[in-house]
C-alpha cells in the first residue's frame, strides 16, 4: 500500500475523559498529505486534547489514531520523529537568543554542532528574524516570538505540523505574519493540523474543516461547503442597546417564522431577502422607538455556520 494514497493523519473513535469531564466523545477525522485541516471550535471543545494525543503527549482512553501509519500509542517514538508542534504559548527560552534557541533544539535532535548552526541560520532567515537573531528572546515582540516558535517546531524537518491556536493573543498585524508562514509551509508540502477558535483564521488557512463542540464532531467539509449549508443571504440587525434585543426579535417574529440566532453582541441573524430587509426597516422606522446600530444583508460567514450548528457563538464557551 502506498503511503501517499493513505491519509497522513487518521483518527477513529478517539475518546478521552478527565474525571467527570468528557473531553473527546469518539471523534473521527483524517488529513490529506500536504493539506491544511482546520479543527474549529470554542474553548473546551476538545481541540487541544486532540493535538496532545496526536503528538503523543497524552494517551487516549479509547479509539485509535495514526500519523503516517504509526500508531500514536504503540509507536510513539516513530510519531515524534515525523511531527512538529507549536502550542498555544511560545515554548522558547527568554534568556537565550533566537539563534541559541534553535541551535539548542537542533543539538537535542542529534544534529552535529555544524549542522545545528546551519539549520538555525536557515530558519531565522526564512522567518524574517535574521536582524534579531542574536538578541535575547525576551526583547522580541509577540509576533516575533510566535515566528520563532514556528521555526523551532521545524528544526527537525517534520512531515506533519500541529499548530494549536498559534495566533492566540496576537494583534492583527502579527497574526497575518504567522498566517503567511503557514501558507508557505503548506505550499511546500507540509501537512498541517491547525486548531483555532478564530473563524476568520480557519477561513483564511484551511482547505478542510472539522467542527468540534463539547468533544464531538458536529460538521465536516470545506469552508465554502459549510457556508453553503447555511443558505443564501442573511439579514442581520443589531439594536443600539442590548436591552432592545427582545423587541427586535418580536418584530422579526411578525415577519418570518424562523427564530433568529442571537450572538453575544446582541446581533440577530435570520435567513434574509431584500423584501424582508425592506419590511423590517419599515417596522423599525414606524415609531418602534428602537434605535438600530446595524441593519443589512450579507453572505454567510463561518460565524454563521457555527451559530447554525450549535446555537451559540464560538467564543461563548470557556473551559
Amino acid at each position: 500500500m502506498l503511503v501517499g494514497m493513505e491519509p497522513v493523519l487518521c483518527v477513529e473513535g478517539l475518546r478521552k475523559t478527565f474525571g467527570d469531564t468528557t473531553a473527546l466523545a469518539g471523534i473521527d477525522l483524517s488529513v490529506r498529505r500536504g493539506s491544511v485541516l482546520g479543527l474549529l471550535g470554542p474553548n473546551g471543545s476538545g481541540k487541544t486534547t486532540t493535538v496532545r494525543i496526536l503528538s503523543t503527549l497524552l494517551r487516549p482512553d479509547g479509539g485509535r489514531a495514526t500519523v503516517l501509519g504509526h500508531d500514536v500509542v504503540a509507536e510513539a517514538a516513530a510519531v515524534r520523529a515525523v511531527v512538529g508542534l507549536t502550542g498555544q504559548y511560545a515554548a522558547v527560552d527568554d534568556a537565550l537568543s533566537g539563534l541559541e534557541n534553535l541551535q539548542l533544539i537542533a543539538r537535542l535532535l542529534d544534529l552535529s554542532r555544524r549542522d545545528a548552526k546551519a539549520r538555525a541560520d536557515e530558519l531565522v532567515e526564512r522567518f524574517g528574524l535574521a536582524d534579531a537573531a542574536r538578541r535575547r528572546v525576551k526583547t522580541y515582540s509577540g509576533g516575533m516570538r510566535r515566528r520563532l516558535d514556528l521555526a523551532a517546531s521545524l528544526v527537525g524537518r517534520p512531515d506533519v505540523l500541529f499548530l494549536d491556536e498559534p495566533t492566540t493573543g496576537l494583534d492583527p498585524r502579527h497574526r497575518n505574519e504567522v498566517w503567511d508562514q503557514v501558507r508557505t509551509l503548506a505550499a511546500e508540502g507540509t501537512t498541517v493540523l491547525l486548531t483555532t477558535q478564530y473563524l476568520e483564521e480557519a477561513d483564511q488557512l484551511a482547505e478542510d474543516l472539522v467542527v468540534l463542540d463539547r468533544g464531538r464532531v458536529i460538521a465536516t467539509g470545506t469552508p465554502a461547503s459549510l457556508k453553503s449549508d447555511v443558505g443564501g443571504q442573511l439579514l442581520h440587525v443589531r439594536p443600539l442597546h442590548r436591552t432592545d434585543v427582545p423587541a427586535v426579535a418580536t418584530l422579526l417574529a411578525e415577519l418570518t417564522p424562523e427564530a433568529p440566532a442571537i450572538d453575544p453582541t446582541g446581533e440577530l441573524t435570520v435567513a434574509g431577502s431584500p423584501e424582508l430587509l425592506q419590511a423590517l426597516g419599515a417596522r423599525l422606522g414606524a415609531g418602534s422607538g428602537v434605535p438600530i446600530a446595524e441593519l443589512g444583508l450579507r453572505l454567510p460567514s463561518l460565524d454563521d455556520v457555527f451559530l447554525t450548528l450549535t446555537g451559540h457563538a464560538a467564543e461563548e464557551i470557556t473551559a
